[in-house]
């Protein structure tokens, strides 16, 4: 480290001896770098509360080489870059422009958004914009009954995979009272679209062509060592097809927030321009 930057652990003993140089109030200093001080003020909301002694000083001690190693690489990037090259008025000034931009829009937003979307307003778009949603990856809606290994030929399972195969409202209720008595499990949710990937993960299935298995197959019995499962594909979409409603429902919702926030935006813009044009607020030369 260079010999004009000096840090300063200092001592409780000595605390009460350290000041500001000059005309300043006086303050404890703890770390010294070429012409800049760091006070122990400055440490203040660093440490976090309720951490022990030992947690604390690790704490401020990263802070204080933090801030050394930064004054280090200042005062070396100051000492190779020209004049002009360090002169960031005109960038601090948009900088700061944009940032009270920002907050001032953010707070438009915030008051004056409405954020209530329409259901209505949900499919319209959907219709709209249907081209635009397009599936990257095949789809399912199934449903399908675990069978432990033991009483897959019992004639309980029989009746599960039966009502499983049956497409009649009562059979689904059938199946459901069936599998409440019994160590058979049915999964029921078949308006739920998930992606087959998922699936495959979720069940002991291997399908190395996804789409002609989806396209031939509308019931599947697979197992593993431990359970049976029957697997009733009720509807699928294949990937590059359009993607239903219910899978875009929450972006879609996003989208026409973010229109409604840019909306909100350019009509403030313009009502703020026209106003100011008319009172004559500023002149072009």
């Amino acid at each position: 480290m260079s010999r004009r930057i000096l840090m300063l652990l200092i001592p409780a003993v000595f605390l009460s001896a350290c000041r500001f140089l000059g005309n300043q109030p006086e303050e404890e200093v703890i770390a010294l770098a070429y012409d800049k001080y760091l006070y122990r003020s400055e440490l203040e909301g660093v440490v976090p509360g309720g951490v022990t002694p030992a947690d604390s000083v690790e704490i401020a001690r990263q802070y204080i080489d933090n801030w050394i190693r930064q004054q280090v690489l200042l005062n070396h990037a100051e000492g190779n870059l020209a004049k002009d090259q360090m002169d960031f008025e005109k960038q601090l000034e948009n900088y700061r422009n944009s940032l009270i931009i920002y907050e001032y829009e953010s707070e438009l937003i915030r008051q004056k958004l409405d954020t209530v979307v329409s259901v209505e307003e949900i499919e319209t778009f959907y219709r709209e914009n249907e081209s635009n949603f397009q599936l990257r990856e095949n789809i399912v809606r199934v449903s399908y009954v675990k069978i432990p290994r033991g009483i897959e030929d019992s004639p309980k399972a029989k009746k599960a995979k039966q009502y499983l195969q049956s497409s009649g409202p009562e059979d689904k209720e059938k199946i459901i009272e069936l599998c409440e008595n019994t160590t058979i499990t049915y999964r029921p949710d078949d308006e739920n679209w998930i992606a087959f990937s998922d699936l495959m993960r979720e069940l002991p299935l291997e399908i190395y062509d996804q789409e002609n298995f989806l396209k031939n197959r509308s019931f599947h019995e697979t197992g593993d060592s431990l359970f049976i499962y029957f697997v009733r594909i009720n509807d699928y979409k294949i990937r590059e097809s359009t993607s239903p409603l219910s899978l875009e429902t929450e972006s879609i919702r996003n989208m026409i927030l973010n229109r409604r926030k840019q909306e909100l935006i350019n009509n403030m813009q313009q009502e703020v321009f026209q106003e100011a044009l008319k009172n004559k607020e500023f002149e072009i030369f």
